[in-house]
């Protein structure tokens, strides 16, 4: 289900303006429909307020947890059903934030990543995708929103910003906190400069090789690395928010000398934050993560060079944090409806 749909739904209850954005807020902030400032039965129109828990029924029908699994570190790993039987993965994180997945499955295929293994199967529609939001806040505050989860938004991108959108306005989410994160798409440097929700912008660099980074990351758009950090840049500036690149690291394939000889030059002076990320080891890939020492090193090298870095542990490292994981190991691969 998508929100615009949903928002036709509403005004063919007579709903105003006003009566939308009401019932968008109570749904996007998981608070009841009947609760607020306003008295609904001298606010909402007769058919909207005669309309309201089947429309709550439906928009709880909408996401459901399927299961709950706490890690030690305060993050929880949620397995979601999908009205049509499919399976997402959200994943509550530490500081009240939330990762939420934009696609069943993913077309991309990064070849380090669980969810990549089993191909697309379906968008995830907006709506679906605020649901996400709506089932971790039944649990917990959150107060920032990472499009990281299962998917490429970029190939979902009309129902990602659609999603952005309504968390960013009725959804009381600051625009800053709501972080859209890509292997890089030409149409999202063109879209997101004209949304009236602007959100952070993370891009998945993982290597200063074109070609290394192709082989880690077979069917993304061909950008040369200089020119998706010049693309980048040019976002910050123009949102005012810091790109944050990411970076998994990959023991023997980019965590050598030679890629942190290029990445100085290549981020040093930029508007940007480099997460490097220790790979979270999945169940049957062949990928591992580099010993504490040399994670330790690349973190106070590219820092004493004027590469602002952060070391970002995977949440959830103890409840198959590793997007996919927790999906592949409870769920058979079910094939698109």
């Amino acid at each position: 289900m998508q929100i615009h749909e949903l928002r036709q739904q509403l005004r063919a209850l007579s709903a105003g303006p006003g009566h939308e954005a009401r019932v968008l807020r109570q749904w996007a902030q998981a608070k009841p429909q009947d609760g607020g400032r306003r008295d609904i039965t001298n606010y909402l129109p007769k058919p909207l307020r005669e309309a309201l828990p089947a429309l709550a029924a439906q928009l709880d029908g909408l996401a459901r947890v399927r299961s709950e699994h706490p890690g030690d570190d305060g993050s929880a790993r949620l397995l979601v059903d999908l009205a049509d039987g499919q399976t997402v993965e959200a994943v509550l994180l530490p500081r009240d934030g939330l990762c939420v997945s934009t696609q069943v499955g993913c077309a991309v295929g990064c070849v380090f990543c669980m969810t990549g293994q089993s191909g697309l199967l379906r968008q995830v529609g907006s709506a679906e995708i605020v649901a996400q939001v709506v089932l971790a806040r039944q649990r917990r505050p959150v107060k920032k929103v990472v499009f990281m989860g299962m998917g490429e938004p970029a190939h979902n991108l009309d129902a990602v910003l659609e999603s952005i959108e309504l968390l960013g306005r009725e959804g009381g989410i600051a625009h800053k906190q709501l972080v859209f994160s890509t292997v890089g798409d030409r149409r999202v440097f063109e879209r997101l400069p004209q949304q009236a929700v602007k959100p952070a912008l993370a891009l998945s660099l993982h290597s200063t090789q074109s070609e290394r980074r192709a082989a880690l990351l077979p069917r993304a758009p061909r950008f040369e690395p200089a020119e998706l950090v010049a693309l980048g840049e040019d976002y910050a500036r123009r949102s005012g928010y810091p790109i944050q690149y990411q970076w998994t690291l990959l023991a023997g394939i980019n965590d050598g000398d030679d890629e942190l000889d290029a990445l100085v030059p290549l981020l040093r002076g930029k508007y940007a934050i480099l997460n490097m990320i220790p790979y979270n080891s999945g169940e049957g890939m062949d990928f591992r993560r580099p010993d504490t020492e040399r994670v330790t090193q690349i973190f106070r090298r590219l820092n004493q060079q004027g590469v602002l870095t952060r070391m970002r542990q995977s949440a959830g490292q103890d409840v198959d944090a590793g997007c996919g994981q927790l999906r592949a190991r409870r769920i058979p691969i079910q094939p698109a409806a």
